[in-house]
């Protein structure tokens, strides 16, 4: 097998490569348009009827729909629900309350992680790498490492256009026996015995060329692939949309099921500026009498006429000049019409214009199909709606809908992080590929929203929460401890508590909130001492102690 470029995760008992910090990948320039997909033909239809050669004409498609203007919209509010851009928080952090590992194990995974995102500059370019990676339905990267140095980890992470590169998978035999019965059969050998059949080798590894043109429906320029360069597989961060078209095993965009509708609209868009083009003039028809004239001399007594009383003057804003323009009869002007003796003689009509020209209905109608095949809600075409800020009750399902198919985006984008932060870890020895396996499941990203409805369904949640904690109250200390409240009540992750009891300790220190381990006289105002033990009798030492004597009773007691 020849050899691939970059690296493969280290296996126990393999051996380290050392060559330097190299990639077959140019670094990415932001401000070319290598990255960002609105480029390319805004054409009047994507021309595509369920017939694609390659995954490389889908992406080509998919980059020519998102140009026009209703499917850049839609594709704006799915991006914009997706990743959220504040100020002061990062769009997405990494979330490690139910990893079971140890604090320090903890802060170098988030360490690591925020390496990550800055390599990738995601902070600032979060909302392209979104859309790209929905637009295109899949995403490449290259995790160059210093190959002399592996443990050092993951040093620049540069994107791949999908045009340039694509997965292979080759299925080899090895092994002295065939995957053939016949010539298992003429080796001697007994054809139903499974152990006669040597075991077939899957080899995987990414194709990328440098060169390839976007006019080409593949990405090799030839048989022999010259000019490409083998990667492997473990150097190349790869995510899809997990949209897989079964029949002929290609990776999907959301855009897909959109084609039609989009084509849909254009058409009917386009027949309709047609329509009102040929239809909004009011035109007159002269009907002229010709009597009995022969047929020649109608004809030219009609012309005589039309020349007679058709005068088109023409204003030419250049020289300033009014002429004359008489030419022929065209569509929109008036109609000349013979009539011969017999009739009503010579009459002017009118032929109306279209009496419909205002009716949108058609149009209204598919532009709401193309919203709800991207699976945005169609009420966001009506710009006239305002902002509803009511009980999360009385949200619309389409909304409810909406919000869980982005977070169903979230959680496939995700895979992007999760990638590189394996790579990462393995490569510095913070953990083994048997350990990964086991912490991947409880690593989980946290995303910043902005939606509404899931800011109105936080309020109300924890009113509801703040309620049972009212109801538990007397309860906590002996069923239930203050932990427990804090973690599955609240819902309050690890960080969060740690964070909020620092901010409570702070706070307590500048005087800001009272110290509750200090008894506040609400008659005086000032702190109780309460290293007197209430539960027994005053004696005269505590009596002299607080600076109050005071004569006993005949009990001998006070």
């Amino acid at each position: 097998m020849a050899k691939l470029f970059g690296f493969k995760l280290p296996e126990p008992g393999e051996g380290k490569s050392s060559k330097g910090i190299v990639s077959p990948v140019p670094p990415s320039d932001e401000d070319k348009s290598d990255f960002y997909v609105s480029s390319g033909f805004y054409g009047q239809y994507v021309d595509i009827e369920g017939v694609y050669k390659s995954e490389q004409d889908l992406v080509r498609r998919y980059r020519e729909m998102c140009l026009h203007p209703e499917c850049d919209s839609a594709i704006e509010d799915i991006v914009n629900e997706a990743i959220v851009s504040d100020l002061n928080d990062s769009p997405v952090e990494i979330e490690l309350t139910n990893l079971p590992a140890s604090d320090k194990l903890k802060d170098i995974i988030r360490q690591e992680f925020k390496n990550i995102k800055n390599m990738m500059n995601f902070d600032r370019k979060c909302h392209e790498i979104f859309r790209t990676w929905y637009i295109d339905g899949r995403v490449f990267y290259h995790k160059v490492i210093d190959l002399k140095n592996p443990q050092e980890g993951i040093q620049d992470i540069r994107y791949i256009d999908p045009l340039k590169i694509r997965l292979i998978r080759k299925q080899e035999k090895t092994g002295p026996n065939s995957q053939s019965p016949f010539d298992v059969a003429r080796a001697g050998k007994d054809p139903g015995n499974p152990e006669n059949y040597a075991a077939p080798e899957l080899e995987e590894y990414y194709l990328y060329d440098p060169n390839s043109s976007t006019k080409n429906s593949g990405i090799v320029p030839s048989r022999n692939n010259k000019g490409s360069v083998k990667i492997s597989k473990d150097a190349i961060t790869y995510v899809t949309s997990g949209l897989i078209d079964r029949n002929k095993q290609t990776v999907l965009s959301y855009l897909h099921k959109a084609i039609k509708a989009l084509n849909q609209l254009r058409m009917v868009e386009d027949s309709l500026v047609i329509y009102r083009l040929s239809r909004a003039p009011e035109r007159r028809i002269f009907y002229i009498d010709v009597g009995n004239l022969p047929k020649i001399k109608a004809e030219q007594y009609l012309r005589d006429v039309m020349n007679r009383y058709r005068n088109k003057l023409v204003y030419n804003a250049d020289t300033g000049e009014i002429r004359d323009d008489r030419k022929y009869m065209a569509m929109l002007e008036d109609f000349w019409l013979p009539r011969r003796e017999g009739g009503r003689g010579t009459e002017i009509s009118t032929l109306p214009g279209g009496q419909n020209l205002g009716e949108l209905a058609d149009v209204d109608y598919f532009q709401t199909k193309l919203y709800k095949s991207l699976n945005v809600p169609s009420s966001r075409l009506d710009s006239a709606g305002g902002f509803n800020l009511g009980r999360s009750s009385e949200i619309l399902r389409d909304e409810l809908k909406f919000t869980k198919f982005v977070g169903r985006l979230r959680k496939r984008f995700s895979g992007i992080f999760n990638d590189m932060l394996k790579t990462q870890l393995i490569l510095k020895n913070i953990c083994t590929p048997d350990d990964w396996q086991e912490l991947e499941d409880h690593i989980q990203y946290d995303y910043l929203y902005d939606n509404h409805f899931s800011d109105l369904k936080a309020n109300e949640l924890m009113q509801e929460q703040l309620g049972v904690v009212n109801a538990m109250e007397p309860y906590m200390g002996k069923f239930f401890s203050a932990e427990y409240v804090r973690m599955n009540i609240l819902k309050q992750t690890e960080t969060e508590i740690k964070e909020i009891d620092a901010q409570i300790k702070k706070e307590i220190e500048a005087g800001i909130l009272p110290d509750p381990n200090v008894i506040v006289d609400p008659a005086t105002g000032l702190p109780v001492d309460t290293s007197m033990d209430l539960g027994k009798p005053i004696t005269e030492p505590d009596l002299e102690k607080s600076g109050k004597a005071t004569e006993a009773p005949e009990g001998g007691e006070i």
